[in-house]
């Protein structure tokens, strides 16, 4: 069995307050289980809690102050939290930047656009000035900013194996200039070969594809349930309940296989690219 990821409490302040329950409940001697007892909440949820990686509902950290006898702790702490995962994200969205950082495994599948973890901040502020046009400026670099640094996980030495699927409209059919794509496709193929990573690409001849309609990124861990996390346009939804996870996993295999294979795909994006390059010294 993988050894545990216990969290770092200098990385966030999730994680301190994760590191800080974690402590608590051994000092108190409960496991997962009993402490989670009484409070309608799974022991996956808690643990992920514990890792930095979800919010703590209200109610939650009022029973586990009652448990622990923590005097309002948790509770008093819980705005603090949400506050500070929340920079630069939509607040669906908040938990899921430590959730990657603690994947073993990550699979996800862009159906409308390039994965967030594979974007360049020029793609992701063009995208906003079509998607969000009403958004201040100064907010959007704040987003920016909050988009770019999840791309830290490339640099990391434990980073999640990861393997992405992505339709070639996505890159194909755009309204951004040349440059922008040709920057955002050739690093697309930079990043999954220097991570050794997995990309799969659904050409535009198989117009139709499984979860056509919705993203999903799937995460596996080392002492958790697998979890899938899955966004419209202004909603977002962390599913953990084994059935759906189960389907989810099962409509993403069979993108696979109607994907072009791993190196044909880089093939594409490759051709992409320079066909982007190309453009943009015309434009010159």
């Amino acid at each position: 069995m993988p050894a545990r990821k216990d969290p770092d409490a200098s990385i966030s302040v999730p994680c301190f307050y994760g590191a800080e329950l974690r402590f608590k409940r051994e000092e108190a001697g409960l496991t997962l289980e009993q402490l989670a007892e009484g409070s309608f909440r799974g022991i996956s949820f808690l643990s992920q809690i514990e890792r930095g990686e979800r919010r703590m509902p209200v109610d939650l950290a009022r029973h586990v102050d009652e448990r622990l006898g923590t005097d309002g702790f948790f509770q008093r702490r819980c705005d603090d939290v949400a506050k500070a995962r929340q920079v630069g994200h939509a607040w669906y969205f908040a938990d899921v930047p430590e959730m990657e950082k603690q994947a073993l495994t990550l699979e996800e599948w862009a159906p409308t656009g390039v994965p967030g973890l594979l974007q360049t901040g020029a793609y992701f502020r063009g995208r906003m000035q079509y998607v969000a046009p009403d958004v201040p400026p100064e907010v959007v670099e704040e987003r920016v900013k909050a988009r770019v640094a999840r791309a830290d996980l490339w640099e990391r030495a434990d980073r999640p194996t990861y393997w992405g699927i992505l339709k070639e409209s996505t890159f194909r059919r755009t309204p951004l200039p040349p440059a922008v794509m040709a920057e955002q496709v050739q690093h697309i193929v930079d990043v999954i070969r220097s991570s050794r990573s997995v990309l799969q690409v659904i050409p535009e001849s198989h117009p139709w594809a499984p979860l056509d309609f919705a993203m999903a990124k799937i995460m596996t861990f080392a002492d958790a349930p697998p979890t899938v996390y899955t966004e419209g346009d202004f909603t977002g939804q962390i599913v953990d309940f084994p059935p759906q996870v189960r389907e989810y996993r099962y409509r993403y295999d069979l993108l696979r296989a109607v994907a072009l294979p791993p190196e044909a795909s880089l093939e594409l994006l490759e051709d992409a690219a320079r066909d982007y390059r190309h453009a943009a010294q015309q434009r010159d």
